[in-house]
């Protein structure tokens, strides 16, 4: 299936591909915090397991060099589905927060000092934060955090205060997984960059929805989980620079990260083998190596026109539903798939309690960035989240059964 071809393709047609979706009577709009996959990538790792298990890099027979190679192929795959310079820019880890500790860690702690500066924006994830903060209470450097505007974007101000000559690395998200705002980030690492510092951008809401290039994007690091890109939970992957994954340590220790080992030494792989220790997750890279597959046949062009469309349809009728308040951009564009929103007088958990009375799968809480929702002077929200496969008939469902939630919960 090529992108050319994705207009004979009907909705019903992409929603066959996804079993639990086409089989069930849920509205699945639970997409940011994770996707459904389709069957070609649940038959990718079952097909490793069935056709190719063994340690991969472990053996020289031939099953084993097989393993290694999908690997390896795998690797390849997210290298040129990234815009990365070449495949050892890839390092295969669990999930993006072991990608952003992976750069703290190995990283941050041997490169950042006390008279450095670290900035990073109130809008991310707690896995984007944590680590730095931990960077910061170690190294005695401080820690600026960017403000941003109630529509989620960073005024030329703010980054100016907060990105200076002392500034060591940017951290920042690609797109806000509460607001779904996507950020300047060509701008910011200009910026970066014209100070020295370093910028690492978490990809993991945005490469769901649009095309990721390392190189415009001016990334030195970059950050993704794939179980939000239709592939397996429990791998991600980490886009380096390479001549800075060479001069950082290893993260773990122990087997096939190594040349070499003496009682009283050891000699390191090169990258980005070093970072890999132990046992890896090859049958998740094989079927993340098909989910990129699968995403390019659908076409990122396709993904945005239904991401806008459905997302306008729920926002404009959002709107004219009393006492419901969006959060962030009024324009749906800006949203890419992500609604956020309150309900007066209703607290998230129970929007949440209705909507599943409906099966309509929708979050509810703080969304792992509990300091965005207190910049935004709310406590939590409920969230829906789209992907291309959503239906308009989903869509419906649920602006339906949240402009039932205030009578079915007593409110007049």
């Amino acid at each position: 299936m090529s992108a050319e071809n994705t207009n004979v393709r009907t909705n019903e047609d992409i929603r066959n591909d996804f079993v639990l979706i086409s089989q069930n009577e849920y509205a699945y709009l639970d997409n940011a915090a994770t996707s459904q996959k389709p069957v070609c990538v649940i038959e990718a790792e079952k097909r490793f397991y069935t056709d190719m298990n063994a340690n991969p890099m472990r053996g020289f027979y031939p099953l084993s060099l097989e393993a290694t190679a999908a690997y390896e192929n795998a690797r390849g795959c997210v290298a040129e589905f990234i815009g990365a310079s070449c495949p050892e820019e890839v390092v295969f880890t669990r999930n993006a927060t072991e990608s952003i500790n992976l750069v703290a860690y190995s990283w941050g702690l041997n490169n950042i000092s006390e008279s450095d500066e670290i900035a990073v924006s109130v809008s991310e994830h707690h896995s984007n934060m944590l680590p730095w903060q931990m960077v910061s209470k170690a190294t005695g450097a401080k820690l600026n955090y960017i403000e941003c505007e109630p529509d989620g974007s960073f005024s030329d101000e703010e980054l100016e205060r907060t990105i200076n000559s002392r500034t060591k690395l940017v951290a920042i998200t690609h797109v806000s997984n509460v607001l779904g705002r996507r950020n300047p980030i060509e701008k910011i690492a200009e910026m970066a960059h014209s100070y020295g510092a370093y910028v690492l951008v978490d990809a993991s809401q945005s490469i769901p929805h649009m095309k990721i290039d390392v190189q415009k994007l001016g990334a030195d690091f970059l950050d993704f989980s794939g179980h939000k890109l239709l592939a397996p939970m429990g791998i991600g992957a980490l886009y380096g620079r390479k001549s800075l994954l060479e001069d950082m340590p290893p993260f773990l220790t122990g087997g096939e990260m190594i040349e070499s080992v003496r009682l009283d030494d050891a000699t390191y792989a090169e990258v980005p083998h070093k970072f890999e220790a132990g046992t890896v997750n090859a049958a998740g890279a094989y079927a993340l190596s098909e989910a990129i597959r699968y995403i390019n046949g659908i076409g990122y062009e396709y993904i945005k026109e239904r991401d806008r469309a459905l997302t306008a349809k729920a926002m404009e009728a959002l709107r004219k539903t009393e006492h419901v308040r969006v959060l962030g951009s009024e324009d749906p564009y800006d949203h890419n798939g992500i609604i956020s929103f309150t309900i007066d007088n209703v607290h998230p958990h129970d929007i949440s309690e209705v909507l599943a009375q409906d099966k309509v799968c929708i979050r509810a809480g703080h969304h792992c960035a509990q300091p965005l929702l207190e910049h935004l002077k709310i406590g939590s929200c409920a969230r829906a989240s789209i992907m291309f496969y959503n239906s308009e008939d989903e869509v419906e469902r649920f602006i339906e059964s949240v402009a039932s939630v205030r009578r079915r919960l007593g409110w007049a």
